[in-house]
């Protein structure tokens, strides 16, 4: 059996039982969360990831949307902060946690957006390594209606909402939203506020391009920048400053045993992340998993 079979077997034994466990909330017990950001823009935090709201005269403008039993409170929540009805839901990339909602939203009428890839991924069924889950192809309503390769701006609510494509990174489809007059991003799942990263391989996902994405974020924001990552609180620069020197010294430190030949199982033996395991082990990554899917992409790059 190869280092790389083994690790995916490790990985889904691990993964496998915290995907249940996320999974398994009941609707009626998730309350949503509504923090203010800026003048009209809101996360909402319920059971998934962090929802964008932008809400003003023109129009209500999500990003990413949870899961379907949660969409008739979100949709409460948002009505208490804003005069329209939601009419656009970006999706920041296909994961059903942030995708959920849509074919309800999409149902009642919003315009759905998206990179060209997550309405490639979110058409056809999946087969998610990490979680060793099939995941069905998602009906046509809750598709993207309209695609981008690069990048799409939508001028609406006195703001410029540019999203643009990163390289592939969480998967190969994620986008970062960055209101330029106000300030703000959202991240989706390039960034886990206070945690290690989840990198989904099988969707195209790389280690080498999350680092690569906080990046190009941090080039664009500067100290009074507010910043949505897809899981954990509202962040600031500072605190993406602080994500980005975690994950460049991993990289380090794993780059530099796989190129002294070391196995999987000695890297985990090696502790490379053990000064950051009490801070940022503790989430939805522990420290053993992330270090295999860190080796395994590493290791797919050679």
């Amino acid at each position: 059996m190869t280092r790389r079979i083994k690790g995916l077997l490790f990985l889904s034994l691990a993964i496998s039982i915290l995907s249940a466990q996320a999974l398994s909330f009941q609707a009626e017990d998730v309350q949503i969360k509504t923090i203010q950001v800026a003048e009209g823009i809101y996360m909402l935090q319920g059971q998934g990831g962090n929802i964008g709201v932008s809400a003003g005269k023109d129009s209500t403008f999500i990003i990413d949307d949870q899961f379907a039993p949660l969409t008739a409170k979100i949709t409460k929540a948002i009505e208490e902060i804003a005069e329209h009805p939601v009419e656009f839901v970006l999706n920041t990339h296909w994961h059903f946690d942030h995708t959920g909602g849509n074919e309800n939203f999409g149902n009642a009428g919003a315009l759905i957006v998206a990179h060209e890839n997550v309405r490639r991924r979110m058409g056809v069924e999946q087969f998610m390594e990490a979680f060793n889950r099939r995941v069905p192809a998602s009906p046509k309503q809750a598709l993207p209606v309209v695609t981008f390769s690069e990048s799409v701006t939508f001028h609406l609510n006195e703001d410029h909402i540019h999203a643009y494509h990163v390289e592939p990174a969480h998967t190969d489809g994620d986008s970062v939203i960055h209101f330029q007059h106000a300030n703000v991003f959202h991240m989706g799942d390039l960034f886990f506020n206070g945690s290690y990263p989840f990198i989904d391989l099988s969707s195209g996902g790389s280690f080498a391009g999350i680092l690569a994405a906080a990046e190009t974020v941090l080039e664009q924001a500067d100290e009074n920048s507010k910043i949505i990552p897809g899981h954990g609180a509202l962040a600031t620069r500072k605190d993406l400053v602080a994500y980005r020197d975690v994950l460049k010294t991993v990289h380090q430190r794993v780059g530099k045993l796989i190129a002294e030949g070391k196995s999987l199982a000695e890297l985990l033996a090696a502790r490379p992340t053990a000064e950051f395991d009490e801070s940022w082990g503790a989430g939805f990554m522990n420290p053993q998993t992330f270090l295999t899917i860190v080796y395994n992409s590493l290791t797919q790059q050679k």
